[in-house]
């Protein structure tokens, strides 16, 4: 079942980069690690970057997949998202965190994008 669900997640991940790319975002790091933690994609959308959460699933029975966000992930995006920053001395740059839901059903793949899905975790700096 494991396996299932990282190819799921692998999967979804690369259905989100094709959809980001159509939609003009141009993809700068895909799986960016730090010790802090892991985003996704990190992306521009214009002159904003952006870093985005997928969540992949194969229905939305138990509800959409971007509620699977949770403040925990989202405090770790946050922490995560401004050591890429300073690393790659953006910190003058804006930035925004979005989320993208793919539900990836065997006949077809869905794709939605939540622009502004949560704001920077106000306690934590760098």
């Amino acid at each position: 079942m494991y396996k299932q669900n990282l190819h799921l997640g692998k999967k979804g991940e690369d259905i989100a980069a094709g959809f980001l790319t159509q939609s003009g975002y141009k993809i700068l790091a895909r799986n960016y690690k730090s010790k802090l933690g892991e985003v996704d994609i990190v992306a521009l959308d214009k002159d904003t970057v952006c870093f985005i959460e997928v969540k992949t699933r194969r229905t939305d029975r138990y509800g959409l997949p971007a509620e699977a966000v949770s403040s925990t992930k989202q405090r770790q995006i946050s922490k995560t998202a401004l050591v890429f920053l300073k690393e790659n001395s953006l910190l003058e740059k804006k930035a925004r965190f979005d989320v993208v839901s793919v539900i990836c059903a065997p006949e077809s793949s869905q794709c939605d994008l939540l622009k502004n899905a949560f704001d920077l975790d106000a306690k934590f700096s760098y």
